[in-house]
């Protein structure tokens, strides 16, 4: 079942290649970055984009471990911080999202179009809404 926000322990590793972070209740979720405000945004990123999946899998997301729990899986040099996330946004922002699409149409055709210089993905949205019955547009 998901819910709006999501708080996760995230544990930091800085070497002189850069940073690490990763979250110890979700495994394969990590991310990296130069400094430690960059790699704070990313792991907010990957915290999100992990849990979106999750719940577009329907998959069960773990209860997050206490902090002393995260911090006795720390390995030397590691810190430990929270990371939060509002899914209503991540949810809005991945819906809206353009996904590029390959199309094929005949050459004439093509060369007509740009001729008139339309716009093929407005035109491709309109028909598309139009075959579907929607009005309007989505948020």
């Amino acid at each position: 079942m998901s819910k709006d926000v999501y708080h996760f322990w995230a544990l930091l590793d800085a070497a002189p290649e850069g940073i690490s972070v990763r979250f110890p209740d979700l495994p394969g979720c990590i991310t990296s970055a130069d400094t430690a405000e960059q790699a704070h945004s990313a792991a907010r990123e990957a915290l999100e984009g992990f849990l979106y999946v999750m719940e577009q899998d329907n998959d069960d997301l773990p209860t997050p471990a206490p902090l002393d729990a995260i911090i006795a899986q720390a390995e030397d040099g590691e810190a430990a911080f929270s990371v939060s996330a509002y899914m209503p946004t991540v949810r809005g922002a991945m819906e809206s999202r353009a996904v590029k699409k390959t199309l094929t149409v005949p050459k004439w055709l093509n060369d007509e179009a740009e001729s008139q210089k339309l716009n093929f993905s407005q035109i491709l949205q309109e028909g598309l809404k139009r075959s579907l019955g929607i009005e309007g547009n989505r948020k």
